[in-house]
């Protein structure tokens, strides 16, 4: 591994206009664009059809999946490419709601290989920005039956036993396959979540399809099977600090996410054979490899840390998002 050499890595960000996207991600990202209604920018993503592509360093315009291809456990660790091969396990989103979101609900990768043979859908957020009585829907605030479920869909009443949380600058909401979410209307977020774009949709507020002129589809059905029907006493993660400016979000069997705070230099040592993702959401910082290969990273810029470097630097100020599997 030490004798490989991939630099850090950045890509293209591949924007997505949608009926609920603002005007907040192209100011965010520092860039210019006559593309309205932004409501993703997939930073970092390995989905078939919507595979990022390098833009820096000897690789330039290879596709995320080609990188694999080439230098495979070098690039994404030993034990990720065993486990994934040539599919890159995470997505990572920056992601502007200026409408409310559908509610939907996510296959865990049982289910979701039995009926797509795709992966699951587990999935963390970080809100980065909100607007005044911003909110996140995440999980029931009551307990319902599959059939109950069902028959709330019909009659226009789920939204009565869901779980409604003000959202805040700093929050971390985890979402594991299963439970029922949306993002509220006034979030930016980041959002980590597993390479899929497996979604059961299941109230959308009865809006209109612009390309129908019917209301958006619903897979009330489908998710039937798919839903977490508990009621957990809270939604909400608390970051656990493990100083030198280092807190751990989320840990679970698909990712763990860090926030760090960057003032100065920091020297990174990864704690598990993997990649690493860069998302900087605050100030403008460096990131150098063991090789002295360096890549800036400034506010809603992204970047891929392969796993052959044992050790990184990040020197700066400001924050990012660390995901890895």
């Amino acid at each position: 591994m030490d004798n490989v050499n991939i630099p850090p890595l950045k890509f293209t960000p591949i924007l997505k206009s949608v009926v609920w996207g603002g005007e907040k991600i192209a100011p965010f990202k520092g860039i210019v664009t006559d593309q309205k209604n932004i409501g993703e920018s997939w930073e970092i993503s390995g989905v078939r059809g919507n595979e990022s592509v390098v833009v820096n360093g000897p690789d330039a315009g290879l596709t995320l999946t080609r990188m694999i291809e080439k230098y495979g456990a070098d690039l994404v660790g030993s034990h990720v490419y065993k486990r994934f091969g040539n599919t890159f396990p995470l997505l990572i989103k920056i992601i502007d709601a200026a409408g409310d979101l559908s509610l939907q609900v996510h296959p865990d990768d049982e289910l979701a290989r039995r009926r797509h043979n795709s992966l699951g859908k587990t999935e963390m957020w970080y809100i980065v920005d909100t607007d005044p009585d911003a909110a996140i829907v995440s999980g029931l605030s009551a307990e319902i039956t599959p059939d109950e479920y069902a028959a709330r869909v019909a009659d226009n009443t789920l939204l009565d036993v869901v779980a409604h949380h003000t959202s805040h600058p700093g929050d971390v909401f985890f979402l594991p396959a299963g439970r029922i979410h949306a993002i509220g209307a006034g979030n930016l977020l980041v959002e980590v979540q597993e390479t899929s774009d497996v979604t059961y949709r299941i109230y959308d507020y009865g809006r209109i399809d612009a390309t129908t002129g019917k209301p958006r589809q619903l897979h009330v059905e489908e998710a039937k099977d798919a839903i977490d029907y508990k009621v957990y006493p809270s939604y909400t993660s608390t970051p656990t600090d493990l100083g030198n400016g280092i807190e751990e979000l989320v840990q679970c069997d698909h990712f763990t996410v860090y926030a760090l705070t960057i003032d100065g230099e920091h020297v990174f040592r990864p704690v598990v054979d993997s990649f690493s993702t860069l998302t900087c959401i605050e100030g403008e910082m460096t990131v150098t490899d063991s090789n002295g290969c360096s890549v800036s990273l400034r506010r809603g810029e992204s970047a891929l840390m392969p796993a052959c470097h044992k050790e990184f630097v990040i020197s700066g100020k400001g924050r990012v998002i660390d995901a890895h599997s």
